[in-house]
């Protein structure tokens, strides 16, 4: 079986780390603490504090297996050791769809960065994967869930 990647960015890695170290020494007590004090209620079985705190166990511990699996198979991309014309991971663009005048510019980033309002697209949307390993002056076809449109890239910054 192929070894999995995370690419990302060094900043992302960086936040996964800080998330991890919080789920781990903030979030994990709290939750047990939260246990401990449900049991005190008494009758397990008609808790509802106690169902709580244990669904919300789950929910960090499934989110510290999947950063650490994250962190584990990360590839940190330097966007800077790629030619400068082109779309990678870690790097800005800029394109214009064809026929129109409005330049829309996003910084593709791992998955886990993804922040489409502020800017940041996964390496796993349909747009970036269409941009990856083009160059400033294409023309490059993008086919999304709303249909298919042609850009210009005009842009492309680490």
């Amino acid at each position: 079986m192929p070894e999995k990647s995370y690419p990302m960015t060094a900043e992302g890695k960086e936040k996964l780390q800080a998330e991890l170290k919080n789920l781990k020494l903030v979030k994990r007590p709290e939750v047990i603490e939260r246990i401990k004090v449900a049991r005190s209620f008494g009758d397990l079985s008609e808790n509802s504090e106690y169902d709580a705190a244990k669904d919300e166990q789950s929910h960090v511990e499934d989110r510290i297996a999947q950063v650490e699996d994250m962190l584990k198979y990360a590839q940190v991309v330097d966007a800077d050791s790629v030619d400068p014309n082109e779309v990678s991971v870690g790097k800005t663009v800029t394109y214009t769809e064809v026929g129109t005048d409005d330049a829309e510019t996003y910084t593709i980033v791992g998955s886990d960065e993804s922040d489409p309002l502020n800017g940041k697209i996964s390496n796993d949307s349909p747009i970036a994967q269409a941009l990856l390993g083009k160059k400033k002056g294409e023309t490059v076809s993008i086919t999304t869930p709303g249909g298919q449109f042609d850009v210009v890239i005009n842009n492309v910054e680490a």
